[in-house]
């Protein structure tokens, strides 16, 4: 068997394509007011292949953030609004029954549902119940459906940004631990600054919002997703990640703060997870290897929703930031 062909990158082209990563920030701030942490860690994790949980109280942009993506890298979008009645098929999509005109004869056809996009808002996802759910699974994972037998490939890129609101839980359903270790990132919203908020307000209330122009071609995304995977990463640093990962199992960690507030830690997927999202983060600054700082800021987005505090945390208001800052404290770099 023939060896895979390295592929080869030249500068012109990596700078090229560098260039179209900060245009597409710029695009995208046009029209979303602040948030300028969020934009960059929605765009990391779409450079990265993976998908992004998004959490944030009603009003903050969160649908316009990610139509804006959309636009800006001319990507097809949907939106898909998570009710407690909303059924698989009303996702992934259904077959018919048609009938031939000429032969009278009668056959299935399988009818794509919203899920055949390139960018899916899933909506409130957690008011779904776990059925409907678990339709996404296959889908941001495998980047297929299957249905009747039959697998469909999805749309490429496929990109799944799902949104939780993390005050009201009257009638939701907590997303499954193997979904959320589906999603490379959350990101959390904040309330924005006053002068942002002013801002908003006078933008939104006099002529409305203009649409972001599109500063990426879907060739250049998927080129950029390929470059992601060829950031270099020392030996000692990808160890490092493995470290941070498997210290967050209170079961064989030696940090006194994991010991003490988390009731499970973070699996396989984790590391993998870290290290895709440090390498796109080194692409995003212009560098084509990866520093332990680029470890170090996607630390919290990568395992905020996969480690679980236990009830002593909750109980003595222990965040997730405070348990993974001693975790990077006390874990080296060889």
């Amino acid at each position: 068997m023939a060896e895979q062909d390295v592929v080869a990158w030249s500068e012109a082209e990596v700078a090229e394509l560098v260039a179209k990563t900060a245009a597409l920030k710029a695009s995208m701030g046009r029209v979303i007011i602040g948030q300028e942490q969020v934009v960059e860690l929605l765009v990391t994790c779409l450079l990265a292949g993976g998908h992004a949980l998004v959490e944030g109280v009603p009003g903050l942009g969160k649908t316009l953030l990610v139509k804006s993506l959309a636009q800006a890298t001319d990507m097809q979008f949907r939106r898909v609004q998570f009710t407690p009645d909303l059924m698989p098929s009303d996702i992934v999509g259904t077959e018919i029954l048609e009938e031939d005109q000429a032969t009278r004869q009668r056959s299935f056809r399988f009818q794509p549902g919203p899920v055949f996009t390139q960018v899916l808002l899933a909506d409130e996802i957690n008011r779904a119940p776990p059925k409907t759910q678990s339709a996404l699974l296959e889908a941001m994972q495998e980047r297929s459906v299957t249905f009747a037998g039959q697998t469909h490939k999805l749309p490429r890129p496929f990109f799944v940004l799902a949104t939780q609101n993390p005050i009201e839980q009257s009638g939701t359903y907590p997303l499954p631990e193997a979904q959320l270790d589906r999603f490379l990132l959350r990101i959390d919203v904040g309330y924005p600054t006053e002068d942002e908020e002013v801002m908003m307000i006078a933008k939104t209330t006099h002529a409305g919002l203009q649409d972001a122009e599109a500063a990426m071609d879907l060739a250049s995304l998927l080129r950029l997703q390929q470059l992601v995977r060829d950031i270099e990463i020392g030996d000692h640093l990808v160890r490092y990640a493995t470290r941070l990962v498997r210290a967050t199992r209170p079961q064989e960690t030696t940090v006194a703060a994991v010991k003490k507030h988390v009731g499970w830690g973070a699996g396989p997927r984790a590391g993998q997870a870290l290290v895709l999202a440090s390498k796109a983060r080194a692409l995003m600054q212009g560098r084509l290897a990866v520093t332990r700082d680029d470890i170090g800021a996607m630390l919290l987005p990568v395992l905020a929703h996969r480690v679980l505090r236990n009830f002593e945390a909750e109980a003595d208001g222990v965040a997730m930031a405070d348990i993974l800052q001693a975790l990077r404290n006390e874990i080296k770099v060889d």
